[in-house]
């Protein structure tokens, strides 16, 4: 059966771009064919006419959500994935498939993986070694297959969106999971044996891990480079931080950074040097990205407090931790500057809870980003459900998500994949059911190269077993988007990448009306086709 074809390489920012399609993918640009049906078993089904309109689908409106839907897979000590170290290709590819299927059972629309947890990577890389929650060893060897590009195709195959998820600055584990400060331990190519005036220890005892010092410009752009080089090597969607840059203070530690607070502080007070050095790497990142793949998205999911109002009048009604002042992480100033395509809240705190509590924090966030072309979404804390208190209420996430929506929040990301799928107290189902109950498209993102593809078109069908596929045409476009009528309107039923097979997988018995349109990488949708009729 003739699947819709891929589209060309885009040729928005045109060098960019070429130099992608050709350099880094090592494909031509080509025309998208237009596929003919095979004949069918039985009587075929019409062809529909090939002209379409936007928003409609013959003359009535197209209905979709709008919502970026995703889980974290975490991989530092094997949180998630894979499931312990060292296991085989075999082994690690089929789990992977089951967490994609997961988040396909779930409605999700994108995937936050962790490729570079603590100064290693999961994919060949000339900056970093292997990480050893894949390969089960620390010595830095390839185990012989590229789990990166495994990952990103089949999560294309699914029509999810892939984000490169990094931990810029931390080089090591703590031990005894990882080899702490002890460089003796460390992998025989990682990057802090040979630059060892790069590397910070911090805290003091058990839990010291090794950091890239972030207040040394070489290091800054080691880091940066050894990110962009996943970027240039793979069709990832988005590039990814949580909310480690300095890292969280110690009861009377601080971070010990002298030296290069004197070689490179230049006058300034330590805390304002630090917050300068990560706006640098957030701002040379965004920088870096749009000027090697300018439809990637970057986005941040931060702690969820700023400053507290009652330090900073700016500052949300919260009395908790301030990322400004501990971590040294002025989220706000981002979000202002526009240095990001999203920003994800760590919002990890129930209705009502006193220092922090989430419908007071969410109006902070919606405010700042209002105005902005800066897109929301709200980190949910999946792994808090069953604690004691009111995290044992199995309809707090369901009543935070309905908080979202109505302050117009543009998606969830939820931590982390394990706690999805133990769906402890029902608590997953419950809001699955009530907020992705249907297929989503992902948000428009205005900011990146965007250009709707041309008309799609829906050209027969046919009924199997498990529903009804089509023969169909969506040229130029990255994914497809299929509507049935329902009532008054034309509803989403199904999505999937450029390349894959139109289907409705739940399609009803009867008689029924169709329509499909394709979309950019940039979430823009072409013109609707005209509808086909199923008698």
């Amino acid at each position: 059966m003739s699947r819709i074809p891929r589209p060309p390489v885009r040729l928005t920012l045109a060098l960019a771009s070429i130099l992608f399609a050709t350099a880094v993918l090592g494909i031509g640009l080509v025309r998208a064919a237009n596929f003919r049906p095979a004949p069918a078993a039985g009587a075929p089904w019409p062809s529909a006419p090939a002209e379409g309109r936007p928003g409609v689908c013959g003359t009535l409106p197209v209905k979709a959500p709008r919502q970026l839907r995703g889980m974290w897979l975490t991989t530092v000590t094997n949180i998630d994935f894979p499931s312990r170290r060292g296991l085989p290709e075999a082994q690690v590819k089929a789990e992977y498939q089951r967490w994609l299927d997961l988040a396909v059972a779930q409605n999700h629309n994108a995937i936050f993986v962790h490729v570079r947890p603590s100064g290693d990577a999961f994919w060949p890389s000339a900056y970093a070694p292997w990480s050893e929650w894949l390969t089960g060893k620390r010595d830095g060897k390839s185990p012989g297959w590229d789990p990166m590009d495994y990952m990103v195709k089949e999560a294309h195959a699914r029509n999810l969106e892939f984000h490169a998820w990094f931990n810029p600055y931390r080089g090591t584990q703590p031990g005894p999971a990882g080899p702490g400060a002890d460089f003796t331990k460390l992998a025989p190519n990682h990057p802090l044996i040979k630059h060892r005036e790069w590397a910070v220890s911090y805290p003091k005892g058990d839990t010291a891990r090794l950091y890239f010092d972030p207040g040394i410009p070489a290091a800054r752009k080691f880091v940066e480079d050894s990110m962009l080089e996943a970027v240039q090597k793979y069709d990832v969607d988005g590039v990814h931080f949580d909310d480690f840059f300095y890292p969280y203070p110690q009861a009377g530690q601080d971070f010990p950074d002298d030296a290069s607070f004197a070689a490179y502080g230049k006058g300034k007070s330590r805390a304002q040097w630090r917050r300068d050095n990560v706006d640098t790497l957030v701002r040379e990142m965004d920088e870096r990205i749009k000027a090697l793949k300018p439809w990637v998205k970057f986005g941040i999911s931060p702690f969820g407090i700023w400053r507290n109002s009652a330090n900073d009048p700016a500052g949300s009604r919260s009395k908790g931790l301030e990322s400004y002042d501990a971590i040294y992480a002025d989220t706000r100033k981002w979000v202002q500057q526009g240095w990001l395509d999203y920003i994800v809240p760590q919002l990890y705190w129930t209705i009502g809870f006193d220092k922090a509590d989430y419908a007071k924090l969410l109006p902070w966030w919606t405010a700042l980003t209002k105005g902005t072309d800066v897109q929301l979404y709200i980190g949910m804390a999946d792994y808090r459900v069953g604690e004691p208190g009111a995290w044992s209420d199995p309809a707090q996430l369901d009543r935070q998500m309905t908080l979202n929506e109505q302050a117009g929040v543009q998606g969830q990301v939820h931590f982390s994949a394990k706690q999805i799928r133990a769906d402890r107290l029902g608590a997953v189902t419950r809001y699955r059911d009530k907020h992705y109950a249907t297929p989503a498209l992902l948000p428009r993102m205005a900011r990146l190269p965007n250009q709707a593809p041309a008309a799609a078109r829906l050209v027969s069908a046919e009924r199997f077993d498990k529903g009804v596929r089509f023969q169909a045409e969506a040229p130029e476009a990255t994914s497809w988007a299929l509507y049935r009528v329902v009532g008054d309107a034309a509803a989403l039923v199904a999505t999937g990448r450029a390349g894959t097979e139109v289907t409705d997988p739940a399609a009803p018995a009867g008689p029924a009306t169709y329509c499909l349109s394709g979309l950019d990488r940039s979430g823009n949708e072409g013109p609707i086709s005209a509808p086909l009729t199923l008698r």
